[in-house]
């Protein structure tokens, strides 16, 4: 790691720690009420039990599982579309203003739809964290291959690089920082939107768990689950992140 990516480590490492010392000094204070805002010890302890039983794994499981489901469909689906796209400039003046239009929608308007077609259990949050994700995937593709400097293609078709030399040798390294990038933002919002999908509508999974502490007024239980689902997502997020930076650095050389 470079100093200036140690440099912002410390600072995101301060940001954490002044908001875990602000969260303590607050409820020990007693200026909040506890239903509102439970102290960070009694939501680490509720967290250790948690994890101790059977029926959180079940329901980690049972996030994580519609997550990579819904995350792989939108990568397939996405890269495969998106390059489709860009074979055809009168398809790309036509179909990426349509799907960057419907990118802008809030998904969140047709989540009953979803309910409606596939169910309120796991199936109707994968189709949704899909479809969400898939977007961004896409666009992402066609913004990679479709916007290339036709200049290096031609030189190498001018050298008899065949079609696939051409892809693989040109065109992939060219669009894959991109693509990655394109991938790591699919993720992220397949994460939030299949989470989310289970918070309002679900009957299993963490944002089930979520709902129902809120519900059963449970608040040491439901700032366990939102504590776990915060220190994961920017556990992922980092890791995808560092991953990116690696790939695009090694691009680079």
């Amino acid at each position: 790691m470079d100093r200036a990516g140690a440099q912002a480590r410390i600072i995101q490492l301060a940001i954490f720690a002044l908001a875990a010392g602000g969260w303590y000094f607050v409820t020990a204070a007693g200026g909040v009420s506890r239903l509102l805002l439970p102290s960070p010890g009694e939501v680490g302890t509720t967290l250790l039990r948690l994890i101790q039983t059977k029926s959180f794994w079940n329901s980690v499981g049972v996030t994580f599982s519609s997550i990579l489901q819904a995350y792989v469909i939108a990568v397939v689906g996405g890269i495969v579309a998106g390059y489709l796209v860009t074979r055809s400039k009168t398809a790309m003046g036509v179909l990426e203003p349509v799907l960057a239009g419907l990118f802008t929608i809030p998904l969140t308007l047709l989540l009953p739809l979803f309910i409606l077609f596939f169910g309120i259990g796991p199936a109707s949050k994968i189709a949704y964290g899909a479809t969400y994700a898939f977007f961004p995937v896409a666009l992402n593709t066609i913004a990679a291959f479709g916007h290339f400097d036709e200049r290096w293609l031609r030189a190498a078709q001018s050298m008899g690089a065949s079609r696939w030399q051409t892809f693989r040798h040109i065109l992939l390294p060219g669009a894959f920082p991109v693509l990655v990038t394109g991938l790591r933002i699919g993720f992220v919002i397949c994460f939030a939107s299949v989470l989310g999908g289970e918070t309002i509508a679900s009957a299993v999974g963490i944002g089930h768990n979520i709902a129902l502490s809120a519900e059963q007024m449970e608040p040491g239980r439901l700032y366990a689950w939102i504590a776990f689902v915060t220190i994961t997502a920017v556990t992922l997020n980092l890791l995808i992140t560092s991953i990116e930076n690696t790939i695009v650095r090694r691009d680079r050389k």
